[in-house]
């Protein structure tokens, strides 16, 4: 496989798959659990830790 063989699958093909891959990965936070994971992440920071506490982080 050449060079040029290489560009046009990127160019045709992987185009294709990077805007699939996008639209499944934006998609996929729309669905009911991809939403109860993205709010549970985005809170994670607010939560304390059950390990560790303040005077250990110095």
């Amino acid at each position: 496989m050449s060079y040029n063989d290489m560009r046009h699958f990127a160019d045709s093909w992987g185009l294709v798959f990077m805007a699939l891959a996008y639209l499944v990965l934006i998609g996929w936070h729309y669905l009911p659990h991809g939403r109860e994971s993205s709010r549970d992440a985005a809170n994670m920071i607010f939560e304390p830790d059950s390990e560790q506490t303040e005077a250990d982080h110095g």
